[in-house]
């Protein structure tokens, strides 16, 4: 929330942690005497609030103090000395974002904090893992870099959208998995003859992952883009006859794949189609295609905030998945255990 501030050169200062009032900019706060504290950017402040209660803890206090010529200047207000910082933060855009986060792991680390953890739910640039085409940029390595550079020593995320990703990383990454959310929740659904779709073939290793995971089968949709954002020809590879059709994919951006596959799926003779989708960036008239397709449902994470509600879209938390993961850290816990199913 902005407050006022009499400097004529300051637009406007963000307190983080709504709880916290601060009555002038040097006021003092008391350090607390746990060694971990969570904090947030702007951007995801109402997940790490989550985490932050799940965990057993307050979200800590940062102050982000936006310029008149569009800069800004994010602190810590309060002692994180030799203190493990878990900072939470999404990277899709604006690119202030990743900018921001960059700001409060360097301002961690010139703040002697001990442990800087970034905590990423949605990892923003992922789609450019590789050079598709001649003089382009890897921006997932280059965001690595920058990650680096600042001073992170650990980075947590989930659902990446290609693994290697983290081999772009010269230091620990924990790499989660939705699955441990959406398994539970497809389950207590109790489809009488469930089959698990990819809506592309660059998802067919997830899809097969959920199949063995719920004992059953699955079909690939083979799709042809005729431009970024715009599918061509797609075609189903499976039969879906008579059958209850979950969707799998990490990312929905204009929803144009995951609403085309809907569409051909039930022309094919399925009972229903529903999705399941990590990240729901929901760009331009995303939720419209996905009102108007044959889903049933569309079930997404909260690790990106919608910007619309929709009765179709039903929203699962991470906050006790990361909470979980943030204790399994300071304790030396295994965390791929978290994702072993009927073991």
């Amino acid at each position: 929330m902005p407050i006022a501030n009499s400097e004529k050169h300051l637009a406007s200062i963000w307190i983080i942690n709504p709880n916290t009032v601060i009555s002038h900019r040097f006021q003092t706060f008391p350090s607390m005497p746990n060694k971990v504290k969570i904090f947030s950017g702007r951007t995801t402040q109402y997940l790490a609030e989550k985490i932050a209660q799940s965990y057993g803890t307050e979200l800590g206090t940062v102050v982000v103090t936006d310029f008149c010529d569009g800069e800004f200047q994010p602190s810590f207000e309060e002692n994180i000395r030799g203190n493990d910082i878990f900072i939470v933060q999404s990277t899709f855009a604006p690119a202030s974002n990743l900018l921001e986060l960059l700001m409060l792991i360097d301002a961690a680390r010139r703040a002697s904090a001990r442990n800087i953890i970034a905590v990423i739910p949605y990892f923003g640039f992922a789609r450019q893992d590789r050079k598709d085409k001649p003089r382009v940029s890897i921006a997932a390595k280059l965001m690595a870099n920058l990650l680096s550079t600042a001073g992170v020593q650990r980075i947590i995320t989930i659902d990446l959208h290609a693994d290697q990703i983290q081999g772009f990383f010269d230091v620990p990454v924990d790499h989660l998995f939705a699955s441990s959310i959406f398994v539970p929740y497809l389950k207590k659904l109790g489809l009488p003859n469930l089959t698990m779709a990819s809506p592309d073939t660059g998802g067919t290793r997830r899809v097969g992952t959920y199949a063995k995971f719920l004992g059953t089968d699955f079909v690939i949709c083979y799709k042809q883009r005729n431009k970024p954002n715009e599918v061509g020809k797609m075609a189903l590879v499976g039969d879906v006859t008579g059958r209850d059709v979950v969707l799998v994919d990490d990312i929905v951006d204009t929803a144009g794949t995951l609403t085309k596959a809907a569409n051909i799926i039930m022309e094919n003779g399925a009972s229903s189609v529903r999705a399941i989708c990590t990240h729901p960036l929901f760009s331009n008239n995303a939720m419209e295609k996905i009102e108007k397709s044959p889903l049933v449902e569309m079930v997404v994470t909260d690790t990106i905030p919608l910007k619309k509600k929709s009765a179709k879209v039903k929203v699962l938390s991470t906050a006790s998945l990361f909470a979980e993961v943030i204790k399994r850290v300071e304790s030396h816990e295994s965390i791929s255990s978290l994702f072993k199913f009927g073991e």
